[in-house]
């Protein structure tokens, strides 16, 4: 299976754009821009595995390392049938620059899998996850690369990673690899960090635009972990969940429902749809309903020109990594909505990732409490200085957090230099 041509709008055309635009609004040095254009490593490994039918079948697996300035590569693996390779570039760009952002002591990767994971039985994804592992093995590791879950992806297949390397290295590297089950190394908290930290954010934004969150209307796209947890985290404020949808579909109430009892049902039948009391909708109607705070926490490239005029949502927190594109952001700061950009809102993850990371290579141990509180400390601070940027300089929050992230950037790379 070859790696597939990206949908359009292009993920990595876009994340090209968006660097474009704040390299020439902070007067990026030439030679910075040009680099960053250009991911440090990619590596599209071959995956031959025997399926449980008894035949062999060879997938797919990409690896792209964009930025090593301050430390190791870090980012996640997705599985799905539509991984692309400029998807995967794009993202890691993405992620140099989230890490950026919050001050973390990382460059941006990000890797992928061709397959369709809900076809397949959990024997084939743990030899697919294995064998992955083992080819990607020269170039990952605590110090050089730490993977991460993704879309399709969660604790397990970690779990299989960290058993893969470490039986080849001879002893146990919990540090190879974060979001991990916490039996074998994970963070507490870690399970919730993304949805959290978009919490935060998307809290932090109600604050200055004076917004209660108490009885505020919020719609969220994709029911996956993020949007899960954040359904519940907002909940947890008092806040109406209206909305909420899956690949399969979407449903809505202006009365609100309790997000466990959504998630029960999803459970039970594979999707949010068809719960009792609702209304059903369609992925894109959910973008445009009437709500105070929309979250996308599905796939890149949901709000775009032709959608953007209609959303009417106050706040969006990017739970997703590229929901939005470069010019549908310009109207979305044009008819006064403020978006907490992916860069930010969902640095949550990585950031405790960080603190698993941490916790791993001295052998520690935090208590839940004192991960959520380092969270909400790095979240409140970078939420702080992004925002002070974004009134200074009279930019959309997407701008300022890439010039936060690319100050930081070129600062490093200046003082390495290019080697040799």
């Amino acid at each position: 299976m070859e790696p597939v041509q990206c949908d359009e709008p292009n993920p990595y055309h876009v994340a090209m754009k968006q660097l474009e635009i704040v390299a020439e609004k902070m007067n990026l040095d030439d030679d910075i821009l040009e680099l960053l254009k250009h991911p440090k490593r990619t590596l599209i490994v071959s995956l031959p595995i025997r399926m449980d039918n008894g035949r062999i079948k060879v997938f797919t697996g990409m690896r792209v390392q964009h930025l090593d300035a301050f430390g190791p590569f870090k980012g996640g693996i997705r599985y799905h049938p539509k991984v692309c390779l400029d998807e995967v570039k794009a993202l890691a760009i993405w992620m140099s620059i989230k890490t950026a952002v919050v001050g973390l002591p990382y460059g941006g990767a990000k890797g992928g899998i061709i397959c369709n994971p809900k076809e397949m039985s959990d024997n084939e994804l743990e030899h697919l996850t294995r064998r992955f592992t083992h080819e990607i093995m020269e170039i990952i590791g605590p110090y050089r690369d730490v993977p991460a879950p993704d879309v399709y992806t969660s604790e397990r297949e970690m779990a299989w990673i960290y058993d893969t390397y470490s039986e080849a290295q001879g002893y146990a590297t919990p540090e190879v690899v974060t979001g991990k089950p916490i039996a074998v190394g994970g963070s507490l908290g870690r399970r919730e960090a993304t949805s959290r930290g978009t919490v935060i954010s998307v809290r932090e934004a109600a604050k200055r635009l004076k917004i209660p969150l108490k009885g505020a209307t919020v719609a969220i796209q994709g029911y996956g972990n993020v949007g899960y947890h954040a359904a519940v985290l907002m909940a947890e404020y008092e806040s109406k969940i209206v909305a909420v949808s899956d690949s399969g579909g979407g449903i809505y109430n202006p009365d609100g429902f309790a997000p466990k009892a959504v998630r029960a049902h999803k459970n039970e039948t594979g999707s949010v749809t068809g719960y009792p009391g609702t209304k059903s909708i369609t992925n894109e109607e959910l973008l445009e309903l009437d709500v105070d705070i929309l979250i996308p926490a599905a796939l890149e490239n949901q709000i775009l020109a032709h959608n953007a005029p209609n959303i009417k949502a106050k706040i969006i927190g990017e739970g997703a990594n590229g929901p939005t594109t470069p010019e549908a952001d310009e109207i979305l700061y044009k008819n006064g909505v403020f978006v907490v950009p992916d860069i930010l809102a969902n640095a949550g993850g990585v950031t405790v990732s960080y603190m698993e990371w941490v916790q791993n290579l001295t052998r520690e141990s935090w208590s839940e409490k004192e991960v959520n509180s380092k969270l909400e400390e790095r979240m409140v601070a970078a939420f702080d200085e992004v925002y002070a940027i974004h009134q200074k300089e009279k930019v959309h929050m997407r701008t300022a957090a890439y010039i936060v992230a690319l100050s930081r950037i070129s600062e490093a790379i200046k003082a390495r230099g290019i080697f040799p």
